[in-house]
């Protein structure tokens, strides 16, 4: 997804989740057999890469008698596979190996990294896979039980759903995202007459990053009113017109971010000071001048380059560069 030459994280996936295929074993079994798979393994939530001195980080494909191996033992400790789809003539298969000592689980290919600190690098494809690999993987890891009944489940449909064991419960549980808004607020000012932009410094953030405001969304709300709330809420701002820009898939572990560009009604300032504890209106030149997430000696940082928060900021600066 792009906006003007800017890259969304994690949208790049170019295989295909062949979804029709999670309820035929058979037929994924065969394909194991005839060596047109790749396991993606996947190590207490980080990917396994290689990370060369200089070049692009790679991302770690297992196959052959090493990748059928894997699977064998999985299939062995209870902890199967997941079926993420297929690429080219290759199944695509995610593989949690947490409980492996971290030496042993690289198989001596590479290293595990978080993936939000190599996304911009990797290739999109390459990104886009394992985050599918990653969140996928988190799910199952975190839904071993009922919570309905606290029973164990068991995984069933290529491992896209797990089903309670307990005969008097037997619920099949399936993977659920959590939809955020994100959204970049703007303006015009008053006193220079020029476009500005919301940005905010959460608490959370390192010192000196600013970035969209964002939150999750209520039971019972639209997205717009969710974006209308978050904004009030955080920075005391009124919101008039919503408009939809963009999604990302966020699986860290589980959301959804939803992109929006939003119109300020008001220009008065008022952080929460438990969330947000500075925000401020910034001019395109303002953020022209910003350093990158990775400059920890500025005073104002941009948000990484794989988020959608950054997209929404490069659209609105390019937007506005031009008018």
């Amino acid at each position: 997804m792009t906006d003007r030459g800017w890259t969304i994280g994690y949208t790049g996936g170019t295989f295909d989740r062949a979804s029709e295929r999670r309820l035929d074993d058979a037929w994924i079994t065969a394909q194991i057999a005839e060596g047109n798979f790749r396991v993606i393994p996947v190590w207490r939530d980080r990917a396994l890469v290689t990370l060369p001195s200089e070049g692009v980080p790679r991302a770690v494909f297992l196959s052959g008698e090493m990748g059928r191996s894997l699977l064998q033992t999985m299939g062995e400790t209870g902890a199967p596979w997941v079926f993420l789809g297929v690429s080219g003539k290759d199944v695509l298969l995610a593989v949690d190996v947490s409980t492996f000592d971290p030496a042993v689980a690289t198989f001596g290919l590479g290293e595990y990294s978080e993936l939000r600190s190599l996304s911009a690098l990797l290739p999109a494809d390459e990104a886009a896979v394992l985050a599918t690999a990653r969140g996928i993987c988190h799910w199952q890891r975190m839904h071993r039980f009922c919570g309905a009944c606290g029973h164990p489940t068991s995984a069933r449909e290529a491992g896209h759903a797990r089903v309670c064991l307990n005969a008097e419960c037997g619920r099949t549980h399936y993977p659920r995202l959590d939809p955020a808004v994100i959204m970049l607020v703007e303006a015009i000012s008053p006193a220079s007459g020029v476009p500005v932009c919301l940005l905010a410094h959460n608490a959370r953030f390192p010192d000196g990053v600013f970035s969209t405001l964002a939150g999750f969304v209520e039971i019972g709300e639209t997205l717009e009113q969710a974006v209308r709330r978050e904004v009030w809420e955080e920075v005391g701002v009124r919101v008039g017109a919503v408009a939809y820009h963009a999604s990302q898939p966020w699986p860290f572990p589980s959301s959804i971010m939803l992109g929006f560009r939003a119109q300020a009604e008001g220009m008065g300032l008022q952080p929460d000071g438990q969330e947000v504890v500075e925000a401020q209106w910034l001019s395109a030149a303002d953020i022209a001048a910003a350093a990158e997430w990775e400059d920890e000696t500025a005073v104002l940082r941009l948000p990484r380059r794989d988020s959608i928060a950054r997209f929404l900021i490069e659209g609105w600066l390019q937007e506005v560069s031009v008018r």
